[in-house]
């Protein structure tokens, strides 16, 4: 056997850890490759014309349906980590989920509002099979008594594999998008899920003898009565949420999405009561995690939202002329023009714009030649567009003469910063928190969320100084602000998300693991959907900064209520030997 391997307990290790864990890094950093290329690029798609291969919707509804879905893919792992531990195994599940995402994708890469909509209600349905039973498989490798202590680094690993794939993914959504147009972009992440997919297909045999049904135990529900106390009645709660008059929430699926949720919270809570003396504290425990981290992720999620409009319109993203020689070669430049449409008076250009339009909706569209010809001249309209977009807040002396044009970083690029920084500070976080276990002074796992809630904050101020740097949103914040911003939060987030899946894995009833992993993404599910609200709110806010003080001030109450629980939280793991 090759050096960098060894039996434990008759396990197959390598590099210290299961064999098995690096198949799941691979089918999740694939996977992971599909979710974050298509959601990099989501909120750009949907506000970028129809006529130029977008959905063409208003900035609004652009943050509602992005907050919506972000919310749906996180709240179906509640039915996904039931259906798995009950019913249809950890791998089944991750097979069938990985299939419908990846079907999900390609539907996407046809320009159609039905496809568009069947396209996302496939990749929310696939990711409620698989992600809280990939996750979960990855926490039972480390049940031996042997490897608990190994079970943080081995979701650290885990969560370093997501991050290799969100990080590529951009550069090839770019590339994509720049040369083939959004749909090639959609298709590219679908292959991605179909590699994850063989990779998990081919690691199968260290895999499977961890992909145990739980029998049900004397006292536990039926799987038909938990769907029809949880599932038919969120059906239901959201369907008078969105009936309700009014939107007390800012629209009518906000307010569905929400009180579609009181039936599956409610569930959770009623299993925390009812359960024996001390399960029922090891679930009451990380349910007060699980609302903890809410707003840990209404605010790292803007990455896609809210911060990918600041990437785009407040950013100044401009390539150095070496640079943009290479990228242009490689089709990776983003380019924007200056001629005398772009640089004409307001009515001028909105004149020529809406003249041009009407011409590109009378050309024809009947042969290949005349569709693509109708195409090279819809996406001029939007270069026009999108320069003038570009130089309304590029100071005077960076605007190229007219007749010239500029190389910029693809927008999609800037989705790479905190998968880019998750990779380069793995190993240093594993390295700091092995040098603290080796002198018996390693954090407990709720005192590291407690510091990523911490750091998260800080995250925001650093956007506070980078609106600051615009002078007052009239100029464009250098790039740096935006890498800083997210190394900051990736900190934060290294310290709180593989952490609060290996809490799961450690204090979780051994029979209703993947449920309960179903409910940690219940809780990011909303924190999502918050997420979209808070982004929602950007446009409507005139003093930037405010926007960010808010962000900080959420998360740093999180951070306050969580600290005041650190002693009970240990308590419980300490009782569960899991400390």
């Amino acid at each position: 056997m090759a050096a960098d391997l060894k039996q434990t307990n008759g396990i197959e290790m390598k590099f210290g850890h299961p064999k098995g864990l690096w198949y799941m890094f691979g089918t999740e950093m694939w996977e992971r490759f599909g979710y974050y290329l298509m959601l990099g690029i989501f909120s750009l798609y949907m506000i970028d014309g129809w006529n130029n291969g977008g959905m063409g919707f208003s900035v609004g509804t652009k943050s509602d349906i992005y907050g919506t879905y972000l919310g749906l893919v996180y709240l179906t792992p509640f039915i996904g980590g039931l259906l798995a531990d009950r019913l249809l195994g950890y791998r089944n599940s991750i097979i069938l989920g990985g299939l419908m995402m990846a079907s999900g994708y390609f539907l996407l890469s046809v320009h159609s509002t039905t496809t568009f909509y069947i396209g996302l209600l496939l990749i929310i349905l696939g990711n409620g099979f698989f992600k809280p039973n990939i996750s979960t498989l990855v926490g039972s490798l480390y049940s031996e008594d042997s490897l608990k202590d190994k079970k943080d680094a081995g979701f650290n690993i885990f969560y370093m594999g997501i991050n290799i794939g969100a990080f590529v993914c951009n550069f090839v959504a770019a590339y994509m998008r720049i040369n083939y147009g959004w749909g090639a972009a959609f298709a590219a992440a679908g292959v991605g899920m179909l590699i994850g997919i063989i990779i998990f297909i081919i690691g199968n045999r260290h895999i499977k003898s961890y992909d145990v049904i739980k029998p049900l135990q004397e006292g536990d529900m039926s799987t038909v009565k938990i769907l029809g106390l949880t599932v038919l009645p969120m059906f239901l709660f959201g369907t008078i949420g969105y009936m309700l008059p009014g939107n007390f929430l800012g629209s009518d699926t906000n307010d569905a999405f929400i009180i579609g949720c009181l039936p599956v919270i409610g569930f959770f809570i009623y299993l925390a009561f009812k359960s024996e003396a001390k399960e029922s504290r090891a679930i009451k425990a990380l349910l007060a995690v699980f609302t903890c981290v809410i707003l840990f992720f209404a605010i790292f999620h803007q990455n896609g939202d809210a911060l990918t409009i600041w990437a785009e319109d407040h950013t100044d993203r401009e390539m150095s002329a070496g640079v943009a020689g290479v990228a242009d070669k490689a089709g990776m430049a983003q380019l924007v023009v200056n001629n005398e449409l772009v640089s004409s008076d307001d009515k001028t250009f909105n004149d020529s714009i809406t003249k041009l339009e009407k011409i590109a909706e009378t050309m024809p569209n009947s042969t290949k030649t005349e569709l693509a010809e109708r195409s090279a001249f819809n996406s001029n309209i939007e270069l026009q567009k999108k320069s003038r977009m570009y130089f309304s807040n590029l100071p005077k002396e960076k605007i190229p003469a007219k007749g010239e044009d500029l190389k910029l970083y693809s927008t999609e690029l800037y989705q790479s910063i905190n998968p880019f920084w998750v990779v380069l500070l793995t190993p240093v976080m594993v390295g700091i928190w092995g040098f603290f276990r080796r002198r018996k002074r390693e954090p407990s796992t709720p005192t590291k969320i407690f510091i990523g809630l911490v750091v998260t904050a800080l995250s925001a101020l650093v956007m506070v100084g980078a609106v600051f740097a615009t002078n007052d949103m009239t100029g464009k914040a250098s790039s740096m602000w935006l890498l800083a911003s997210y190394g900051v939060i990736t900190i934060g987030e290294l310290c709180l998300s593989p952490m609060g899946l290996s809490l799961v894995s450690k204090l979780s009833p051994p029979r209703i693991t993947a449920l309960m992993m179903g409910g940690f993404f219940l809780a990011i599910s909303v924190g999502n959907k918050l997420s979209g609200m808070l982004s929602s709110l950007w446009e409507t806010t005139e003093q930037k900064e405010n926007f960010f003080y808010l962000n900080f001030a959420l998360v740093m109450a999180a951070a306050i209520i969580l600290f005041a629980m650190l002693r009970w939280l240990n308590r419980v793991m300490k009782e569960n030997n899991v400390l």
